[in-house]
């Protein structure tokens, strides 16, 4: 496929590495800046153009005539959307942008035909959901959701005094009597999708799939809470604290925004009037203090800095046995950062350029499958992708026993009608089921390409 990028920063180069690194697309990437247009040539297999993203010349010098897909990244909202008007008038491809203020939500959905968008995509707002997600299931490391929200994917990390620990994972159906199946450990460095001789350990971060109710019940097997946060601290008052805040609010968690900015917490104190609103230095230890850190069940740390986010984590962690959350924007020092032990970590380039990977290979896809939804597990290690069964696919009519699968694969959840089931040897996958994969192998497109 032909791919144009226009806006080649944080966001714009995690989708142009994402897409590269399939070998796959013809990519051409836009940006005032000539140097990090450079920088983006020579890190990836991508072509650069030096110019504005909205002017017509511009485009067509990038070959928006010929482009399947035209991706909209500058921090300009309103750039965005003109750039994706000229392209789709022009060319004729599907248009993505990015539009982050909260003002033009209701508007979007307006003219989002008209402007022929595809799709919209917030990073601020999904970084938002994320973490409210976390917010509601505080145990887990990580929570993906597939089948429009019947099934999860929760990662957990096994304490030393668990019942799962040197436990083997075929036996733990019948010691638990639970529904859920393992789809992926992480120990150490290494992740695995492990089969059924593979032996828990202490300190193994577990990523199991089930219905919600299932994930409930496991959890309580194992002696761990899966209420809600009560409250919560957010330190930044930029547009991701703004979006939690509101999610928060309405689900009756007791939210407190510390900002520094005085302007910043006046617009605050208007729009979110049910959150105590403090302007304040958040990395002054002393105010976290007397504004109940301790006492607090969740910490969220979302300034601009990832290193004061990191020492906020560090810090509330030292003080608090309650939920924290790191947002990191730019630092890419991944084994630092894991060595830290900061429970979860939040990425907002990292989900945008999942949901637009994740469009671009649906748009790719044949008529007999079709990718509904797709995440990044196992520390980006690995993908889990849920595919929509078409009447001729190759998978359909079979056991799962008749199938022959490619290495490093795992068929974790059938979604038939509602009915979630976990495969087993003796199970069959029908048309019109959504089916859940997880692997280590990228770049799947077809649910055909699990085959051996």
């Amino acid at each position: 496929m032909k791919i144009v990028i226009v806006g080649c920063g944080k966001v714009g180069q995690k989708i142009a590495e994402s897409l590269s690194s399939e070998n796959e697309h013809d990519i051409t990437v836009i940006d005032l800046r000539s140097t990090v247009v450079n920088d983006v040539v020579n890190a990836y297999d991508v072509m650069g153009v030096v110019g504005n993203g909205a002017s017509l010349d511009v485009l067509e010098q990038a070959g928006v005539k010929e482009a399947d897909i035209l991706i909209a990244v500058t921090g300009s909202d309103e750039i965005n959307l003109l750039t994706c008007l000229i392209g789709r008038k022009t060319g004729g491809c599907k248009t993505i942008a990015r539009v982050r203020k909260p003002e033009y939500n209701k508007e979007i959905e307006l003219f989002k035909e008209d402007l022929g968008l595809a799709m919209v995509i917030n990073p601020e707002q999904t970084a938002a959901n994320e973490i409210a997600r976390l917010l509601r299931f505080p145990s887990a490391i990580q929570i993906d959701t597939f089948a429009k929200g019947r099934v999860e994917i929760l990662k957990f990390k096994i304490c030393k005094d668990s019942v799962l620990c040197d436990m083997k994972l075929s036996d733990m159906g019948a010691k638990l009597k639970c529904d859920v199946l393992v789809c992926g450990v992480e120990r150490g460095d290494d992740a695995f999708i492990p089969g059924g001789d593979f032996v828990l350990r202490a300190e193994d971060r577990l990523s199991i799939v089930a219905s919600l109710e299932k994930c409930s019940e496991f959890f309580k097997k194992i002696g761990i809470k899966t209420n809600k946060v009560k409250d919560t601290i957010i330190v930044g008052g930029g547009e991701i604290g703004f979006y939690l805040a509101k999610q928060l609010i309405k689900t009756g968690v007791n939210v407190k925004i510390i900002e520094q900015d005085t302007a910043r917490c006046e617009e605050l104190f208007e729009v979110l009037p049910k959150a105590t609103i403090i302007n304040g230095d958040g990395t002054d230890n002393r105010l976290l203090m007397e504004e109940g850190l301790e006492q607090s069940e969740s910490f969220v740390a979302l300034t601009n800095i990832d290193e004061e986010n990191i020492l906020l984590s560090l810090f509330a962690k030292s003080k608090s046995k309650g939920k924290i959350i790191t947002k990191i924007n730019r630092i890419t020092f991944d084994e630092v950062i894991n060595s830290l032990n900061l429970d979860t970590t939040i990425q907002p380039k990292d989900i945008t350029a999942e949901y637009i990977v994740r469009f671009v290979r649906a748009t790719n896809n044949s008529f007999e499958s079709n990718i509904e939804t797709m995440h990044l597990i196992l520390e980006g290690k690995a993908e889990a992708l849920e595919f929509r069964i078409g009447d001729n696919s190759p998978i359909s009519e079979k056991t799962l026993e008749e199938l022959t699968l490619k290495d490093n694969i795992i068929i974790a959840c059938i979604n038939r009608n509602g009915q979630i089931i976990t495969p087993r040897g003796k199970d069959m996958i029908k048309s019109g089921d959504t089916v859940i994969v997880v692997t280590t192998n990228r770049g799947y497109k077809d649910i055909e390409d699990i085959l051996e």
